[in-house]
Parts: C-alpha cells; sequence; structure tokens
C-alpha cells in the first residue's frame, strides 16, 4: 500500500511549514516583550519627554520602533544693578572692571537692570547745586562693553532711564541696539530674544508713569498677556521696593522711598505669576531680598546692585550681590536654578565670593520671610524645588 501524505504537501514541506510557523511565533513573542519594554521605559520617562511607538506586524515579522523627543529648555543668567560709573568719573578699562565675573555670567540669554543712560547730553533732570538727586551716564561706547560680557538684554524700567531727559533715552535706546542689546521696560516695551527654537519674552516694570507702570495692575496683565503672544517664555522683572541696607525684607506691604510710592513687591510678584510670568526677577532696593516659590514658578524678590563703580556704598549688606541662572521649558515649566555668590569691592567692582556669603544671607531672609513656601540655596549653589 502506498502511504499518501494527509495533506497536499510532501513530508519535507510539512517539516518546513511547522519551521515557518516556529520561526513566526518566535519574532512575535520578541516583539510583543520588546513593545512591553518600550512601554515600560515610556512609564518612567520625564514629564519633559515624549516616546512616540510604532507596531508594524505582517504574517512572519512584527518589528516596533521608538522615538524619544525633549522638550527644548531655555537657560539664562541675571542680575541687578549695573551702574560703570558717571562721566566722567569712569573705570579706565571697563572690559577690564568687569573681567572677573565674565565666566560666572555665561549663559544663553544674560539679562541685567541698566541703572542709568548711555548718552553725551548734559542736561539732567537735577538742579546744578541739588545735594539730595542722582543722576547717571556714561558714554554710548559702553552698550558695546556689556554686549561683550555677554549681555543680551538690558533693563530701563527704572528711575534713572530718564536721568537725561528725552535725548538720554533715545541715545540709550540707539547705543543698545547698534551693540545688538535687547532693551526692555519703556512704555509698552516688551523685549524678545531667543536660545535655539525658543522664544523668552521680557517685561520690565517700575513704579514710574515713563516705563511699564508696575502699579498699574491692569495695564501690567494686558502687557504680560502680550508678551505670551509673542513668546512661549515670559520673564517679569520689577524694579521696586524701598532702598538701602535696612530694606532687605519683603514687607508684603506698599513700600515707600523718600516718599515715593515703589510698589508691593509681593502683591505685583504673585500677580505677574498669576497673568502668565514663568519667572519674575527684580532690583531696586541696592540690597538683596529673598526668593520664593509661587505655583511652582520661582520669585528673586531683589538681586542686589551687580556693578557699582563708586555710585553706591559697597559696605555691611550692600557688598553683597549674586549671578541666578535659570533653565525654564520652551513652556516656562521651571527646570533647574543656580545661585552664584558675587561680592563687591569698594569701588563697586564685582567677584565670585567663595565664602558663598550672599546665599547664606539670602536662605535666612527667604525663610523669615516666606517660610514654607521659600526658596532655599543649597551648598553646591543649587536652588532646592520645593517639596510637593
Amino acid at each position: 500500500m502506498v502511504d499518501r501524505p494527509t495533506s497536499g504537501l510532501p513530508r519535507s514541506d510539512r517539516g518546513a511549514t511547522r519551521g515557518r510557523r516556529s520561526l513566526s511565533l518566535t519574532l512575535g513573542v520578541a516583539a510583543l516583550s520588546l513593545t512591553a519594554l518600550v512601554a515600560l521605559m515610556a512609564h518612567h520617562a520625564s514629564a519633559t519627554t515624549t516616546t512616540t511607538t510604532t507596531t508594524t506586524t505582517s504574517l512572519a515579522t512584527s518589528v516596533t520602533t521608538s522615538t524619544t523627543t525633549r522638550e527644548p529648555t531655555v537657560t539664562l543668567s541675571a542680575v541687578g544693578d549695573s551702574e560703570l560709573g558717571n562721566t566722567p568719573q569712569l573705570p579706565a578699562n571697563p572690559k577690564a572692571y568687569l573681567a572677573p565675573i565674565k565666566a560666572a555670567l555665561a549663559a544663553p540669554i544674560v539679562f541685567g537692570n541698566l541703572e542709568g543712560t548711555m548718552t553725551n547730553a548734559t542736561t539732567s533732570k537735577c538742579a546744578p547745586t541739588s545735594t539730595e538727586c542722582y543722576a547717571f551716564r556714561v558714554p554710548t561706547s559702553f552698550a558695546a562693553v556689556y554686549r561683550a560680557e555677554g549681555f543680551k538684554v538690558l533693563n530701563s524700567a527704572n528711575n534713572h532711564s530718564p536721568d537725561f531727559g528725552e535725548q538720554g533715552l533715545l541715545d540709550t535706546s540707539a547705543a543698545l541696539r547698534a551693540a545688538g542689546i535687547v532693551q526692555a521696560g519703556l512704555p509698552g516695551q516688551v523685549g524678545v530674544v531667543k536660545d535655539g527654537t525658543v522664544k523668552v519674552a521680557f517685561v520690565d516694570f517700575a513704579p514710574y508713569a515713563n516705563t511699564n507702570d508696575l502699579l498699574n495692575f491692569p495695564e501690567a496683565a494686558q502687557l504680560i498677556a502680550r508678551a505670551k503672544r509673542l513668546a512661549s517664555v515670559v520673564v517679569v522683572y520689577m524694579h521696586a521696593g524701598a532702598e538701602g541696607s535696612g530694606a532687605d525684607h519683603v514687607t508684603r506691604a506698599t513700600e515707600y522711598y523718600v516718599g515715593e510710592n515703589r510698589g508691593n513687591p509681593f502683591a505685583f510678584a504673585h500677580a505677574a505669576i498669576n497673568d502668565g510670568a514663568s519667572l519674575v526677577i527684580a532690583s531696586g532696593p541696592h540690597v538683596l531680598r529673598g526668593m520664593q516659590w509661587y505655583r511652582g514658578h520661582l520669585i528673586a524678590y531683589s538681586l542686589g546692585d551687580f556693578a557699582n563703580y563708586y555710585n553706591f556704598a559697597a559696605e555691611g549688606d550692600l557688598d553683597l550681590s549674586a549671578i541666578l541662572h535659570v533653565t525654564l521649558t520652551s513652556r516656562g515649566a521651571f527646570v533647574s536654578a543656580r545661585w552664584t555668590s558675587v561680592r563687591l569691592t569698594p569701588s563697586g567692582q564685582p567677584f565670585v565670593d567663595a565664602t558663598h556669603a550672599s546665599a547664606t544671607f539670602v536662605n535666612q531672609l527667604s525663610r523669615e520671610d516666606f517660610g514654607p513656601s521659600a526658596a532655599i540655596i543649597r551648598p553646591d549653589g543649587d536652588v532646592a524645588t520645593l517639596a510637593r
């Protein structure tokens, strides 16, 4: 009797068919294992990571591919008030004057407050015989000095931007523009810069009608809303609060100096974040103030004086300063911050302080003023995130 195969294939072909089925099953199991591994990795990825998994299956094979995209970030460094002298009392070499601090400043975006003007105008706001009025000016060539040190944005929302009238304002704006520095803070002015693909808008305020006015909350809210349409990250700067060594605490009330309303820094900073600011930084009191977390965003209430060529006293807590580095996501969420302690010489020249005196001082102020919402600087300079 002839032995007939039960299927339409010879025995050898049936064996090959079983082999193909076994190979297909093995590949399928491997693909399922790889898919499970990708899913596990995606589960543990950070909030700033997006994982896309695509699985393609045929009769004999299953292939899984995974693409991971990290959200872009932006990093900036910020300092407080900068006055590189007052004509004719100027540093002989302003670049050399700032050289000790240049490396510590380095960041894709460097921001500071320009406390004064860049002009050759001679008619100031002060009466010739006045002893209680201060008007600051440096040559327009100093704009290139700031740019060489890395500054990309300088603020003009302060009480010294109009020191030499309309001509001083025009000269300052033209000098900054020619040097490639973005200006912010004059009425209606928003400064926009980029770090890679991420746009950052700087909206700067001071308690004056000839700047973006921090005393006018509704107008400030409108300006912040406009900034949010221009950029995905919004940094608000405020030149606010009383001045001097006795003004290092945030009072949570309206503050005055020589009878002038200097605003309520606490209320304004919180309102700015409620209106959409990603970060709030400040100066103006000429001393450091504490830092606070509010709704997951950082507020630095005063970064003190950064450079001060014989214009202000540099003793006691007045000689403590800092450089604040902050990294945010492209949506403005906080990623990290680092505090570099700085000290001023008697001539107002800044240098990195290895004793970290300003970090110690600010931590004390932060704890006293903000309690559980205080932003605390660790011994390594990193700012600790608020426990959730």
